[in-house]
């Protein structure tokens, strides 16, 4: 059976440097992957190299989605084909309102799936309601400018509405429990846990096991230096809480 997303062998640098050094990794619709590392082990790298971020290179390698190589698809093809990225620091897009910005994403996923007629008003606003239900997000957010003076919460909320109104099969989530008090990272988990499904596979980026507590990863990597060096149930992420990157590192350099 063909991965819904397949990443063979990926080499990246950044301006000349190598970063990922032969990552290989499968992740299925259905399924919940972490992927934990020390500082500066190419986590980030991994994020942006699979949407398609200009900065950083496919030096040899393969990122396959439902078996093709998307590897010089553009990064806006990318995403209206089902592959999300939420962003460790989301921009702020000052003039363009949430719901805005949610209504055209919307239609350019509709119509990269062969649904040319946009959803109408009615049936949009309706659709975004529950999905801000969904993530406790208060009715008045649709009308602010997309992250323009957002808390941290609140840009990693309107990260994961967009997530439920878009509907992606793989979404990547780039250390989302970067900045967040314990009481935004309980709401924002719910949300990504209430999205999981059979039809969305997640990869979880992270530096810290404490996400690992609302969201339930059924598959756990640890990255060092580029690679992936260890792979385990949800436990590994207890162990490296317990132990830290030390130990692995060492084995790794072995």
């Amino acid at each position: 059976m063909t991965p819904t997303l397949h990443i063979k062998d990926l080499h990246v640098a950044v301006e000349g440097k190598p970063i990922l050094k032969g990552l290989s990794l499968s992740v299925n619709k259905g399924e919940i992957h972490a992927i934990m590392g020390p500082n500066g082990s190419g986590k980030s790298t991994l994020a942006n190299a699979l949407m398609g971020n200009p900065k950083y290179e496919i030096t040899s390698g393969q990122v396959l989605f439902h078996g093709e190589d998307i590897s010089e698809w553009a990064a806006d093809e990318r995403g209206r084909k089902g592959l999300f990225l939420a962003f460790q620091y989301p921009t702020a897009i000052p003039g363009v309102s949430v719901a805005n910005f949610l209504r055209m994403a919307l239609q350019a996923r509709r119509k990269a799936a062969g649904d040319e007629k946009p959803l109408p008003p009615k049936e949009f606003r309706k659709l975004m309601k529950e999905k801000m239900a969904l993530l406790r997000v208060d009715d008045s957010f649709a009308g602010r400018y997309i992250n323009d003076g957002f808390s941290g919460g609140e840009k990693k909320r309107a990260e994961i509405l967009q997530m439920a109104m878009l509907r992606p099969e793989i979404a990547v989530l780039d250390e989302t429990d970067s900045g967040l008090d314990i009481d935004a990272l309980r709401i924002v988990s719910e949300g990504v846990n209430a999205l999981a499904g059979p039809d969305l596979g997640v990869l979880l980026i992270t530096h810290y096991q404490r996400i690992l507590n609302y969201i339930k990863p059924q598959f756990v990597h640890v990255l060092v230096d580029g690679r992936i060096v260890k792979s385990g149930g949800s436990e590994l992420a207890h162990e490296l809480e317990a132990h830290g990157y030390d130990g692995i590192r060492e084995a790794s350099a072995a």
